[in-house]
């Protein structure tokens, strides 16, 4: 079958490989709809230091059942459009034993520790499928990057009485904004330099916006809380600069939440974390319970699927989007690749 793989940094390439195999346990699924990750962009950087190469990449699904194993339950059928849980766990580690299996220390990421789902076809064990009734192919292949952001807001503890402050509007930056904003009914304020990216935040479900290029975002913050900071700060952008800020903004007693991994060693005003009495939360991937209700709100409506999805193209221009984003990736949100084009 065909498919498209990072051979080495920056060179993306389409190959043939052996079709899944797959057992009795398992669903071969056509890949008709595949969203581009950031772990996929840093793999082709040559960034990612968990990947090794040659690398299928690939993890946000939107799929068709093509066969089913024999000891597959009866209510996944043949011909059902569905999206994947793309971890592993196992069911061992300090982190499975305590219920947390999206953080478990073997975990294998498709498209990231495994070869993804940049292809024809793919095979995963039944109880990866998750059924979505009523969602589009582009919407299915969005509930994985929005379910990190889901997970975010859940592992900061946001509830309706919060304010929160996300900072980055991209991706999973969305996520957290409309899962602390539409799951959890937090009043959000979203942190980015992009005008652009700001008008989105506020179609996920944020009540004010600030461009800390053009504000301080100190003031504004203050003026935006009663001068007492957001309950809890989400960061999605992965910079020491918003690491550090996360822990100078936040309130006294709140909760700061990190998504992306900084680039370079972070340093602290360690008093900060004493004086405020500060949760740090790191969140990784994402529960199955994330990914629900990721279906659930994208089966309200509420969410901007079409000005989300920046870029599709077909199978044929998989290489030249992921060159592109490379070198312009402040004008992409997320880019889908119509595999079955």
């Amino acid at each position: 079958m065909k498919a498209v793989a990072i051979t080495e940094p920056g060179t993306l390439a389409y190959t043939e490989v052996e079709s899944s195999a797959h057992g009795p346990g398992d669903v071969l699924l056509k890949v008709r709809r595949l969203g581009y990750c950031g772990s996929d962009l840093n793999t082709f950087r040559g960034s990612n230091p968990i990947v090794s190469y040659p690398r299928i990449p690939g993890h946000e699904i939107g799929a068709e059942v093509l066969e089913v194993g024999s000891d597959v339950p009866r209510e996944i059928q043949i011909g059902q459009t569905v999206t994947v849980f793309p971890y592993t766990q196992c069911g061992e580690c300090s982190a499975c034993l305590a219920e947390r299996p999206n953080c478990c220390r073997a975990n294998q990421t498709l498209g990231v520790q495994r070869d993804g789902a940049l292809a024809e076809q793919i095979a995963v064990p039944w109880q990866n499928v998750i059924q979505a009734e009523g969602l589009s192919l582009a919407e299915l292949a969005l509930v994985e990057p929005l379910s990190v952001g889901f997970h975010a807001a859940s592992r900061g503890r946001v509830t309706a009485d919060d304010t929160v402050c996300v900072i980055g509007c991209g991706m999973i930056g969305l996520g957290a904004i409309a899962g602390a904003s539409l799951r959890a009914g937090a009043r959000v304020i979203a942190v980015d330099v992009a005008d652009n990216k700001l008008s989105l935040a506020r179609k996920a479900g944020a009540s004010e916006t600030v461009n800390s290029a053009d504000e301080d975002l100190h003031t504004r913050l203050m003026e935006l809380t009663g001068g007492h900071g957001p309950a809890a700060m989400i960061e999605a952008v992965g910079s020491d600069q918003t690491y550090r800020q996360c822990v100078e903004e936040v309130c006294f007693a709140g909760r700061v939440v990190y998504i992306g991994y900084a680039k370079r060693q972070v340093t602290y005003d360690t008093k900060l974390f004493v004086m405020k009495e500060v949760d740090i939360l790191g969140s990784r991937n994402a529960f199955l319970e994330d990914f629900l209700s990721v279906i659930e709100v994208l089966r309200s409506g509420r969410y901007p699927v079409n000005e989300t999805i920046t870029h599709t193209v077909p199978f044929a221009d998989a290489a030249d989007a992921m060159q592109q984003w490379s070198e312009d990736p402040s004008h992409v949100t997320k880019i889908q690749i119509e595999v079955d084009s």
